[in-house]
């Protein structure tokens, strides 16, 4: 496990018992139990984690949002600074919407798109299936 983490990564420290984590609550949260899930390898993107280290995110995902009793919540990850991804390990937000105060504002600023150009994309997909 030790040889896919790094020392400056604060999820890594996280991860190594060196930092304390409280069920791994968000220490910055939207929202009243806003809770991170962690793979216990380093990687920054999501694409760049090996298969075995998917296989439990979601269920855990899923257990602690009922273990939350969260009725409405979001389930957000981020890759990038562009996408907004501070810590440069992959992590998974659980966050709860108790109301429409609290938890994620999300802004959807959604365009049209030509029938032609849907075709392109999914084929360029296709390609590199």
């Amino acid at each position: 496990m030790a040889d896919h983490l790094t020392d400056s990564c604060i999820f890594c420290k996280i991860i190594r018992g060196d930092l304390p984590s409280y069920a791994f609550l968000d220490i910055n949260p939207l929202s009243d139990g806003h809770a991170l899930v962690i793979p216990k390898y380093h990687a920054e993107f999501f694409h760049q984690l090996p298969e075995d280290h998917l296989a439990d995110i979601l269920p855990l995902a899923k257990k602690i949002a009922v273990a939350s009793g969260l009725d409405q919540y979001n389930l957000l990850q981020n890759n990038g600074p562009m996408a907004h991804q501070v810590v440069k390990h992959v992590h998974f937000h659980i966050i709860p919407k108790p109301n429409a105060e609290e938890g994620l504002g999300v802004g959807w600023p959604q365009k049209q798109v030509e029938k032609e150009d849907f075709a392109i994309i999914l084929s360029k997909i296709k390609e590199k299936l």
